[in-house]
């Protein structure tokens, strides 16, 4: 850690590299907490027993959107969102489809899941390398975001043995497209020193983690992750 302090001295946040880096990536984090915010709304619909908690973490997404805009006005940047849209828009549609379909499961694992992982391991790598007020925004947002995958994971884990053929299904379908996002992200991030071999690694702990807890065997995580892995 000591050592990424020392490297985010040397950023200029204010260069025109750094900016026009930013534009998409400060875009990305605002259309997640946006996406996040609509798909709980959406589960809060499928899983009535659990519409207040799912309402309340749709609130704390809408709280974290506005701060990550904040973020964008604190050094003059306009988030490209239109990029945002197409960066989401894989995960956006298969969600859609999954809830048009009433399945739970595989919109869990897409927003609970691959989506929450996806964010705590990109805010855990941006926040040594942020500005100083960007910093003390994800800093709060990432501990909202642990209670999030801690949703996904207790439901899941309840409902294991009926839900395991289709978590796999889900997973097959969806994690290579994680694969394509950070792809498209990787020259944009390295301008923030955010690497990505650092996010995949985080990423993968995170999504790794949340499936032992679910009840996957560690064999089921490596043969799981292996179809992300291959677009890595």
């Amino acid at each position: 850690m000591p050592q990424l302090e020392a490297t985010s001295a040397t950023l200029d946040f204010q260069s025109p590299t750094y900016k026009d880096a930013y534009s998409r990536i400060n875009a990305i984090v605002i259309e997640g907490e946006q996406e996040a915010n609509d798909n709980y709304i959406k589960l809060a619909e499928m899983l009535p027993d659990c519409k207040d908690e799912l309402l309340g973490l749709a609130k704390m997404e809408l709280r974290h959107k506005k701060g990550f805009q904040a973020c964008g006005r604190n050094l003059a940047v306009e988030p490209d969102m239109e990029f945002a849209r197409e960066f989401f828009s894989g995960l956006h549609q298969n969600f859609q489809t999954a809830a048009a379909e009433g399945k739970v499961v595989t919109c869990l694992l897409i927003q609970a899941l691959i989506i929450e992982s996806f964010a705590i391991s990109a805010y855990n790598i941006y926040i040594p390398v942020a500005d100083p007020f960007a910093r003390k925004i994800t800093e709060g947002v990432v501990k909202d975001e642990y209670s999030h995958l801690n949703f996904g994971e207790k439901w899941l884990q309840a409902h294991f043995a009926e839900s395991k053929t289709e978590l796999e299904q889900a997973n097959r379908q969806n994690l290579p497209i994680v694969w394509k996002m950070l792809n498209q992200v990787t020259d944009d991030a390295k301008v923030l020193e955010m690497e990505k071999e650092a996010l995949v690694e985080d990423f993968m702990i995170a999504y790794g983690e949340a499936l032992s807890t679910i009840g996957f065997t560690t064999r089921d995580i490596m043969r799981m992750s292996a179809y992300g892995l291959a677009g890595a």
